[in-house]
Parts: C-alpha cells; structure tokens; sequence
C-alpha cells in the first residue's frame, strides 16, 4: 500500500576543514542507514565542512573542496537508491547561502539555503552568510563542472521548495529555523508536508537538551507529521561540544532517541513510520484543517522514488519512547570529558598535565580527566575500533588495549602539586590521595626557590624587598608577591608538560588543563597569566555550585571517597601566609561576595541584560527578605567594580568547554569592553537615588 516509510537520520563527530575524514563519515552513515533498510538519510549542517570553519568560509578553496567532496558522495555506490541529504556551503550569484543539498541516484534534486540565520550566542552565521528571503521561491542554479560531470545536469533548483515523493512529501528546515518564532515547518505542514527535517549545529549547554526536544516534539503535536532532526556531536576544532541528540518524531511523540554524549563519530537513528498515522491524526484538527485550506503552496520538486514499499502491511513500525534526560551532574561528567578526547585525539598530544592544588576546582578538572578515561575503556570494551586506535596511537603502543580507568589514566594524565611556604599539609594530602585514587602520575614540588629567587632579583635591582600585609607589607607588596607564586606555577606546568615524559623515557607531550570556574573568570578572581592559564580548560563555563554537585556525583558514581575533604574544606588561593600552620586565607573573603551571589550576578548581567541599576532593582525584590536595600546597592556596586577592573583578564583567559549561557568568555560569547570607566558614576548615582528613595 506504501504507507510505512524508514527514514535515518544521524549525529557526525565532523571536523572543521577535515574533508577527508567528513567525507569518511557521511559515506558510513549512508552505509549504516541503507543496511537497515532506510530509503532518506539526513545529516548534520554544513557536515561536508565541518560547521566550526569560522572566516574559512570565506575562502574559496571550502567552497571548492565541498563540491569535490560532494562529487565524490554523488559517485559513489553507498548512495545509490537513498534520497541523501547533505549540508554544505554553496556560492549563487556570488552570494554565499547555507545549504542543504539533496540528492539521488547520481541526481541532484534540490538546493535548499538557510533561511533563518543563527547569529546570538556563539553563533555568527551572518558574518558568513546571507539568508535566503525568498519564501516559496524557486531559481536555476548552475553546478560547477565538476558535479555537471557526474550529474549530466547544467542547473538545478535552487530556493524554498519542497519534494514530492511518489508516497509522500518531504520539507527541509536548518538548525536556527526550528527555533523561530515561525519556523517553516508551520506552513509546510500546512500545505501537506508529512516529514519535516532538521539539520543542526546545535552546541551543549547545560540543562539546555530538554528544550530541544521539547520543540521538536511540539513541532508535530500541533500540525501532525514525522520530524527528523541530526546533529553534528563533539568538538570540531573550539570551545563548542556539539551533542548529538539525533532524534525522530511523530505527532508530538518521540519514537527515536541518539545519545547527547558518545566518543561514537558515527550515529545512526533508522525509524519505521506509518503515514497513515500522520494522516488520521491531521484529519481531526478541524482548526488546522481550515489554516491549510488558506495557505500559499510550496513549489514541489518531483521525485521519482518511494520512501516506502508497495508490500508493506506486515511492516512493523516504530512505537513512541520516553526520552531520558542526564542530570546536570551527568551532563559535567559526559560532555567535558568527550570534548577533552577529541581534542587530546585530534592534537596528536600524549596526554594531560594539571597543577592539582587540593581545592575542588583542579580536583573537577581531575576527575572529569579520570571520566574521560572511563569512557574511553567503556567503548573499547563495546567494540569502538577507532576509540582503540586512538588511544594506541596516543600511548604508542600498537597492542595495548584499555580495560582499567585507573591503568589508563595513569599513562595519559600527570597531576603535580606545586607546594609553597604558604600551602597547607591539608591541601597536600588532598592531592595525593586523589591521585592515588584515580591513578595518575602524580608529582610533588615546591616551588619556594623559584619564588626567592625572583622575588631576589626585584630586590637586587631595586634594593626594596616587598612583604606579606601579615608582615607589615602594604596591600600592593601582598598582591605582588602573591601573584608571582601563582605565575611561577604557571611556568613550571608548561616545563613540566613538555618534558615529564622525556624525562619518563617516553615520546611525546602533555597539554596543560587549566581550573578556573566561570564564577571567578567573571569576578576576575585569578592571575593574569598564572595557573589559568593553560592550552584547555573542561571547567571554565561551569559555576563552583555545579562543580560541588559534581564532586558529590564523583563520590556516588565513581568511589572518590578523597573528594569527601575536598568538599568540606574552604576554598582558598593558598598565596599567603599561614597562621599556626593552618591556612587563613579563603577565597569569599577575598572577593567580598559569595559563590552563590556570582551566580546570581552573572545570570543577571548576562542572560537577563542587567547594567548596575536594573540589577539593584532585580535584586531588591529577590532578596528583599535577607538584605536592605542599601546591602543590596553596596553588593552590586562592589560586583561590577570588581567586574570591569578584572574585565582585561578575559582577553586573556583559557579556552574553555562551554556550558553556561553567562559565561564570560571574551573570544566570542561576551562582547564587551576591557577598559572601563570602572566608577560607573552616573549608574550609581541611579542606584543612590532609589536608595535613598525607599
């Protein structure tokens, strides 16, 4: 009768400009999706490329080695009798669109541009880009001569059209256009569209997959139909963790579910659906009905070719799933920890160096290493070849096989405490026993000479020596001489991660893991140019109140009983000196503001808008029961001097694993200035007049 379709949709570990390992990947989930029976295969956006190619996009040469990749997709025999549709950047009349190109039997059937253009957040699709502002338009286009060659056809259409199966009717929609406020598949599903695609770029942020799901799902709930939708997963060259989630739905329903973190580069999702399903749902919704008798119709490309059999009835189809959601605890452990490998994997580095201090930060940072190792060991054991190679290549050892976290862990990531005169036997212990528990390589050192010694030399030329406030030292003296410790550690991370295993006899260097939290990179809490800065940081978008919750997730899921001290103990910078041989120092007395209220400040300046004066009118109602509104004003006041003198640290600060939208990462997320007016005196004379008003 052909009414059940099978159609797959995938998530790609693509890389930015890797033409050859894409192409690699795209021809393996066309293979996978034909081995189960599927007649369409959606891929993730611009996969031919990479997504991440930034200012590449500019060149001529992506353009030109997209259409040789695609020639090469259209030859090749995995792509015959499959509609494909594949995601590429393509020049029209010297006008650079986004596209989806689609495909079948060596055919090209439809060029699809990007007709909503990410460009918030991360994203800045416009720099790159042009949407495509001709709704329900049509044009020739004219393929360059290598696809003519292939092909046989000079143009092809090119604009908003939909297809036109022998069975049913397929319309496109790319990543940003689901989330629009009238997103295309609307009138699409209007004007009797039945399966709705979507190829994203979407990145991970946390507790952000639900919302995904749930407009994929809304999307069919209101206007019936199938939606397809395919990711692009893990780090394709920047801060970004793409995750997955490939999924399929129907009539406001999920019949399939990919996973969000995976070190798979390949994920196929294949579904069985009845159309006869989508038909008898859309048949009751008498509003729909009446909105569809009114719209304007899509140009339809036909296409010769059925999604479905003739003999068909005995066909199972796919039932409805509940999808299942990580906690934010699980999203910490999974995402950093499968951005960390891909980019241990694609530098061709032998492992990880990090300063362990004692603290919860660095010891975060060390375990989302040691879950990255479990990952590792879980997908070998469930067959992962190209995980195993991988990891052979990283140790160099072409029979080595992963089987113990702890064992692997102990090759490929080195911890060092770098003690001072100032740190705790507490905080000593901590690292120890941590490193111990997880396995790594751990190094004990103390960097008191360097210290002298620099500290020597100012006094040598100067004929000054600089000391502790403790000791008398006025509040620039104890900055100083706190920040050359922490510079000096800088240092020797660098040092010893490029000849730790040299001086181990074995090949190869480490890169250097930095643990500043986005709490203290927005207070501007950490030297410029010490221990944070490093090649990577897995922490650097994620809040100290997150990174506690993850501790304790650690001491339930992994057996760290030594995160239990970690995480009742004080935070603290260990720079000064210590009292009675304990450490005095705590890192909320330093930047007068709590952890919690960094949060707070940071959501309200970032995700709500907020300058000084509409946060003091936030906050008076939000904490209107704990602080007067005078507290309030000196919080805020305090915040954003703090902010805007620290602002210049952000030029400066680690690439950091992004996962929090109040992160505030300078490179691209957070444009501000760095060089303040940092009195804000015409915005606290705002806050002073309330203040004085209520």
């Amino acid at each position: 009768m052909g009414r059940a379709v099978t159609v797959a949709t995938c998530a790609l570990n693509q890389w930015a400009l890797d033409f050859e390992g894409n192409l690699a990947r795209i021809v393996r989930s066309i293979d996978i999706a034909k081995s189960r029976g599927a007649r369409y295969r959606l891929g993730p956006e611009l996969e031919i490329c990479g997504y991440g190619c930034s200012d590449h996009y500019y060149e001529s040469d992506t353009l030109l080695h997209s259409f040789q990749v695609l020639a090469k997709l259209l030859e090749s025999p995995a792509t015959q009798d499959i509609i494909c549709d594949v995601g590429m950047p393509v020049l029209h009349r010297n006008v650079r669109y986004n596209c989806r190109v689609i495909f079948l039997n060596k055919k090209i059937l439809l060029i699809r541009p990007k007709i909503s253009l990410a460009n918030a957040g991360n994203y800045r699709e416009l720099r790159w880009f042009t949407p495509w502002s001709k709704a329900r338009h049509v044009e020739e286009y004219f393929l360059p001569r290598i696809i003519q060659e292939v092909t046989g056809q000079e143009t092809v259409p090119f604009g908003d059209a939909v297809l036109a199966t022998k069975d049913t009717c397929l319309g496109a929609e790319i990543c940003e256009e689901l989330w629009a406020p009238n997103s295309p598949h609307i009138e699409m599903g209007l004007d009797g569209v039945e399966i709705f695609t979507n190829s994203s770029g979407s990145h991970h942020v946390l507790r952000k997959a639900h919302t995904r799901v749930d407009l994929v799902n809304s999307a069919t709930a209101k206007n019936g139909g199938i939606y397809i939708l395919a990711n692009q997963k893990g780090c394709d060259g920047d801060r970004l963790y793409y995750d997955g989630c490939a999924m399929i739905s129907m009539n406001g329903e999920t019949v399939a579910q990919g996973s969000q973190f995976s070190l798979d580069d390949v994920e196929v999702l294949v579904a069985t659906l009845d159309l006869e399903d989508v038909r008898s749902y859309r048949a009751e919704i008498s509003s729909r009905n009446l909105a569809a008798s009114k719209v304007n119709p899509y140009p339809r490309v036909k296409v010769n070719f059925a999604l479905s059999c003739s003999d068909d009835v005995a066909v199972p189809t796919c039932m409805p799933v509940q999808w299942r959601h990580h906690s934010p605890e699980e999203e910490i452990s999974l995402g950093p920890a499968c951005w960390l490998w891909d980019y241990l994997r694609r530098s061709k580095q032998a492992g990880f160096l990090l300063p362990l201090s004692g603290g919860i930060d660095s010891s975060a940072t060390a375990c989302i290493v040691y879950s990255m190792c479990h990952q590792v060991c879980l997908a070998v054991k469930n067959g992962n070849a190209d995980v195993l190679a991988d990891v052979r290549k990283i140790v160099n050892d072409e029979t080595y096989v992963p089987e113990d976290p702890r064992e692997f862990c102990k090759r490929v990531f080195t911890t060092c405490y770098m003690a001072s005169e100032n740190s705790s036997q507490d905080t000593c212990n901590r690292a120890k026993l941590l490193a111990e528990q997880i396995g790594s390589y751990h190094i004990n050192l103390n960097i008191d000479a360097a210290v002298k010694a620099i500290v020597g030399i100012f006094s040598m030329v100067t004929g000054r020596t600089p000391c502790f406030s403790v000791y008398g030292g006025s509040s620039r003296e104890n900055l100083a001489l706190q920040n050359v410790q922490a510079r000096i550690r800088m240092v020797l991370a660098y040092l010893f991660a490029q000849l730790t295993l040299w001086a181990r006899g074995m090949p190869g260097g480490l890169l250097v893991l930095g643990s500043a939290n986005v709490d203290e990179s927005l207070r501007g809490y950490l030297t410029k140019y010490d221990c944070s800065s490093a090649d990577i940081n897995p922490i650097g978008g994620i809040s100290k109140t997150d990174l506690k919750n993850f501790i304790q997730y650690c001491i339930e899921n992994f057996q760290l009983t030594a995160l239990r001290s970690i995480m009742s103990a004080p935070p603290t910078a260990e720079l000064e000196p210590l009292v009675d041989g304990h450490v005095a120092q705590t890192d909320e007395a330093d930047m007068g503001m709590t952890y919690a209220e960094l949060s707070i400040y940071g959501k309200l300046r970032k995700i709500a808008k907020a300058g000084p004066y509409s946060m003091f009118c936030k906050l008076i109602n939000m904490w209107k029961e704990i602080c007067t509104p005078r507290e309030v004003a000196s919080k805020v006041k305090h915040f954003f001097r703090m902010y805007s003198v620290n602002r210049h640290k952000m030029t400066t600060l680690t690439p950091s694993y992004h996962a929090e939208n109040y992160s505030p990462d300078d490179n691209r997320f957070d444009l501000r200035p760095f060089l303040y007016n940092t009195s804000w005196s015409w915005q606290f004379r705002c806050i002073d007049k309330e203040v004085s008003a209520l």
